[in-house]
């Protein structure tokens, strides 16, 4: 029971970080039909952004939860600007092209933000500095990080605010009427360009804490860190039911713990044949089964197409 719940307790912190990348992939594609393939680089520059300061600030006698405590505002700012001129320079002119063209530019743009990366903060992974107690807190048996402790309670919070955001104001009222049919919003004095960068901006801050969560949690940056975590948050979109704010969160916290119980318990009944170096073929396993039994994603719905 108690590896049980260390398993659980380690997926269910890769499922909420997955989750928060997962909601920028969802609000996006949900209010522009858009697979935005550089969110992951985008967690990417908000870790490394992260760590250049943490690691600058080091000896400065500041404890380590304030570094990170201020490197969250820091790496936000820079993520949710780079991501606002991603979408004005390379999406907003192709908004009416077919949609192989905005697709092509944003595998393009994430190639792009990796080779920018690489140049300005070096290839070679980094370790990330330990700016939380390490000691785990003992259950009663399972034990927990402090780090898994803080990332489950600020995704719990950041979620919460989100659903609050875009149930209960102005923006969220308008984002709806903006993903339900842009053309009637705007008649309607809604903006759809600022709704739209809002959203992307809304997402790059998703994304930036996010990035610092894995860091923080697995402790090593390099430029090509937000490649796996992206995909996996995409697959977890999907599995959820793509353009579906519940359905992403449902997603990813089901893939984080298919991944986690999968690879342990498989694992322990191989010898370690199958181990955690397949929990990749654990979630898309999953991914292929639930698209095959429902097309839709677990919470999507079955649109019927317009005769």
């Amino acid at each position: 029971m108690d590896y049980f719940l260390e398993l659980f307790f380690g997926g269910l912190t890769r499922g909420s970080i997955y989750a928060l990348i997962a909601l920028g992939y969802t609000m996006v594609y949900g209010i522009i039909g858009l697979i935005n393939f550089a969110h992951g680089e985008v967690l990417m520059i908000g870790a490394l952004v992260s760590w250049t300061f943490t690691t600058a600030m080091a000896g400065s006698g500041m404890p380590g939860w304030v570094l990170l405590l201020l490197s969250v505002p820091l790496a936000v700012l820079v993520c949710c600007a780079l991501n606002f001129s991603i979408e004005k320079i390379a999406y907003r002119p192709l908004r009416s092209a077919p949609r192989l063209s905005p697709l092509i530019t944003a595998i393009g743009m994430s190639l792009l933000l990796q080779t920018l990366a690489m140049i300005i903060w070096k290839p070679n992974p980094k370790p990330f500095p330990t700016l939380l107690p390490p000691d785990p807190i003992d259950l009663g048996g399972p034990v927990i990080t402090i780090t898994q402790c803080l990332i489950l309670g600020l995704t719990v919070v950041i979620l919460s605010a989100l659903m609050w955001l875009v149930n209960r104001t102005k923006l969220g009222r308008a984002m709806r009427a903006t993903a339900e049919n842009p053309r009637v919003a705007g008649l309607m004095g809604v903006k759809p360009d600022f709704v739209i960068s809002a959203t992307f901006v809304i997402g790059a801050a998703l994304a930036a804490v996010a990035g610092i969560m894995w860091a923080a949690n697995y402790g090593t940056v390099q430029h090509t860190m937000g490649f796996l975590p992206g995909l996996k948050a995409f697959t977890a979109a999907v599995l959820g039911g793509i353009g579906n704010l519940a359905g992403a969160v449902v997603g990813a916290l089901v893939l984080g713990l298919v991944e986690a119980l999968g690879a342990g318990y498989l694992g322990e009944l191989t010898g370690g044949v199958f181990g955690s170096h397949y929990a990749d073929v654990f979630a898309f396993a999953t991914l292929i089964l639930v698209l095959t039994l429902r097309p839709q994603g677990l919470l999507g719905e079955r649109v019927a197409d317009r005769a």
